[in-house]
């Protein structure tokens, strides 16, 4: 099917004319301020109501664009649909999603934005004294002359998911500016708890109604690859009494999950591997002479895999509890996540294809990489909603080094539109 859409290098400069870099910083600045943190521990639906906070603006702000039917539902999903406006029924639905929390490992309260016009090269320093070293994101180097947006240093910045958001609503309002554009039906998500494995658990695909769709994600790769993950939690029992009259009556499952810790791989670890290396990672450790809980991570490319971690976590068990016979050692194995490559491939070849053409003509020469990590797209992929991932042009993610590229996050919005443009002619 043939159209009159706008090519690639209109849309961008069209975007710079219309001043859309100063737009999605504005957006991206906007959001970041918004304390909308996760937990891990919590048992309510979303885990934290604070995310209702952006999550009711976004709603907002969507209507103000003329999408009337952007709404959240009580479980923190917000939703919205821009109808086709061609008469073609063969163009695909596609979706574009982000997510609103941010982790719960770094504060993402009270973020403070620090702005680098044209960086220059080299570290970073924070208003902290942290340091963005330039050796340790390799991506820095991409970003010459680019606005570059930090935290402080004191806390996480939010780019790890807003920057997403702001690349999904900076593409809505540049439609619904441009209504001669041509583009099928569009549905968009905003999704709580995802850096929690919690994203999508209450997300209707049906509701959604999308052929395949896309998260705003990943830092500076195209993805359709994640790890597989579990977790893991070990719960030991000790027993406390006065030191004075310890001798044959303590347990102490302090020096219990010690031992533990101390005995897992450590060429297994996070800061050991890449690639499609596999990982253990302790993360939480409670601990007291009665009671001690440690949270793992397991993480690997190969559902399989998994398997094998849990057996080395058995068999370091049972070692530590020859030595400490009376402790009560018990461990939960929690499935979070699959690696979502196979479906993709089987079931989404086209959103796989829209991706790698929108990013060549965009002017961007990249491959798919697999992600150490996962997002809604895992999930999604799963239930049956094919759902690659988008890069957002950011660094550092869960660190108070967190970085953002502006002029990168401008490709992610171009990159978006140039999908929607491409499946018009499929």
């Amino acid at each position: 099917m043939k159209n009159n859409c706008l090519n690639c290098s209109e849309i961008f400069n069209n975007l710079i004319k219309d001043k859309m870099k100063e737009k999605i910083e504005e957006r991206f600045l906007k959001y970041v301020k918004i304390d909308t943190t996760s937990d891990a521990d919590s048992a309510i639906e979303p885990s934290t109501k604070i995310q209702f906070d952006l999550a009711n603006l976004l709603v907002s702000e969507l209507k103000e664009l003329g999408i009337s039917n952007a709404h959240v539902d009580d479980k923190c999903i917000v939703m919205a649909h821009l109808p086709s406006n061609l008469k073609s029924s063969k163009i695909p639905k596609i979706g574009f999603i982000a997510h609103l929390d941010t982790s719960c490992e770094v504060s993402g309260k009270n973020v403070n934005p620090s702005i680098i016009r044209c960086y220059e090269g080299g570290d970073i320093t924070l208003k902290s004294g942290e340091v963005i070293k330039e050796s340790e994101s390799k991506y820095l180097r991409k970003c010459i002359k680019h606005t570059i947006i930090t935290s402080d240093g004191t806390t996480l910045l939010g780019s790890d998911d807003k920057a997403g958001i702001a690349a999904i609503m900076v593409a809505l309002e540049y439609l619904q500016k441009h209504p001669q554009i041509p583009h099928g039906d569009l549905r968009i998500a905003f999704t709580p708890d995802e850096e929690i494995g919690k994203g999508v658990i209450n997300f209707d695909i049906k509701k959604f109604d999308s052929d395949f769709a896309y998260t705003v994600d990943g830092g500076f790769t195209i993805n359709m690859e994640t790890f597989s993950a579990d977790a893991a939690e070990i719960i030991i029992q000790g027993k406390n009494i006065h030191p004075g009259k310890a001798k044959n009556i303590m347990i102490n499952a302090v020096k219990v999950v010690t031992a533990i810790v101390n005995r897992l791989p450590l060429h297994m670890s996070p800061e050991s591997t890449e690639n499609y290396e596999s990982y253990i990672h302790p993360h939480v450790v409670e601990a007291s002479v009665d009671k001690a809980k440690l949270k793992l991570l397991f993480r690997s490319f190969e559902d399989e895999e998994l398997i094998g971690l849990k057996k080395i976590v058995e068999g370091i068990i049972l070692e530590v509890a020859k030595l400490y016979p009376e402790a009560k050692i018990d461990l939960n194995i929690i499935p979070t996540y699959r690696n979502m490559k196979k479906r993709l491939l089987e079931e989404a070849p086209l959103a796989l294809k829209l991706l790698k053409d929108a990013t060549k003509e965009c002017g961007l020469d990249l491959e798919f990489t697999p992600i150490r990590g996962g997002t809604d797209g895992s999930g999604l992929t799963a239930m049956g909603l094919p759902t690659p991932n988008i890069f957002y042009g950011g660094d550092n993610a869960h660190a108070v080094t967190e970085w953002q590229s502006v002029d990168y996050l401008l490709k992610s919005t171009e990159t978006i539109l140039k999908i929607i443009e491409l499946s018009t002619a499929v």
